[in-house]
């Protein structure tokens, strides 16, 4: 599952969106526990969408921050039932994630090599996610958390490349720009086009190994949740 990504920059998120430009700083890529933008239905506007900072990996008030390393990812199967989402999900506190890319451990190989994901055209992505709310973060100010929501993947031309041999095959639930809004609003939470995978011809793959002295953040063991 989806434990790094480029998250799509402020200035390309107001003009796309029409919002206005957000003043906060994220890192170039997010891994679990990074601080990177989402969106969300406005707490002081009806009807309309903001951009915010959120930590990668859900995080509820009872919980230590450490847990964003496991919580990342949401299975759409149990997110209704786990003690980290289950609040959020009730509570109809869904998100988008803009990204420009996501990456993948191929195996093809044999041996984990990270490979990058793209939407063919070059199209920016909007993952669909939940968001949590907690009174204080590590510096003591209150904290947003997200998880992105994954659907099963076994037997899809492109991600079943991705993942330990043997493991389940799991891919992100992508979005279509008109499926924003009724995402956000909680309307197509039951609708099943909304967890359909993406055919395989809309997404683009390449190999994109780490650099040998980058130690951004550990390599985030393939876990299900």
């Amino acid at each position: 599952m989806c434990a790094n990504y480029t998250p799509t920059r402020l200035d390309a998120i107001s003009q796309h969106h029409g919002l206005e430009r957000a003043l906060f700083n994220f890192p170039d890529e997010a891994f679990p526990g990074y601080l990177a933008p989402i969106l969300r239905e406005s707490r002081d506007a009806a009807g309309q969408v903001e951009v915010v900072p959120a930590m990668f990996g859900m995080v509820p008030h009872w919980a230590d921050t450490k847990l964003a390393r496991q919580t990342y990812n949401a299975r759409t199967e149990t997110v209704a039932t786990k003690p980290s989402f289950r609040n959020a999900w009730k509570r109809n506190q869904f998100c988008i994630v803009p990204a420009d890319n996501f990456y993948e451990p191929c195996y093809d190989s044999g041996n984990p090599v990270r490979w990058r994901i793209t939407a063919a055209g070059n199209e920016r992505l909007g993952i669909a996610g939940i968001w949590e709310w907690r009174p204080s973060g590590p510096d003591g100010l209150p904290l947003l958390s997200f998880s992105m929501l994954t659907i099963n993947a076994d037997g899809h031309p492109l991600m079943q490349r991705f993942h330990k041999p043997g493991d389940e095959k799991r891919m992100l639930v992508l979005l279509e720009p008109g499926q924003y809004q009724g995402w956000l609003e909680g309307e197509l939470v039951n609708e099943a086009d909304i967890y359909r995978p993406w055919e395989a011809d809309r997404l683009t793959a390449e190999a994109a190994p780490l650099p040998p002295r980058t130690k951004a953040a550990p390599v985030v063991e393939d876990t299900l949740f």
